[in-house]
């Protein structure tokens, strides 16, 4: 006969490691997510900019400046995800 002891254990196992295989896949999940939007943002930004600077070469310094500022806050969306993955991962 099996000891219940036993199997209470080997089923809390499971359930640990279940916990864990969850949370890797919701991290990796977040990152993949998280980056990709910033990523399209940020090139779409870039593109804009440049047919500005292009159009308008006298305007260069105010539309880099701006520019930065922006891909700054968008890039803040992917620390953020980042930060919550590592949440994820290492909050117990």
């Amino acid at each position: 006969m099996d000891d219940p002891a036993r199997t209470l254990e080997i089923a809390q196992l499971d359930s640990e490691t279940m916990l864990q295989m969850v949370r890797y896949i919701v991290a990796g999940a977040t990152m993949a997510i998280g980056s990709v939007g910033p990523a399209f943002a940020e090139g779409k930004a870039l593109a804009q900019a440049l047919e500005s600077i292009a159009r308008q070469p006298d305007a260069s310094g105010t539309v880099s400046r701006t520019l930065f500022v922006g891909l700054a806050m968008v890039e803040s969306t992917a620390i953020y995800c980042l930060v919550m993955a590592f949440i994820i991962l290492f909050v117990k």
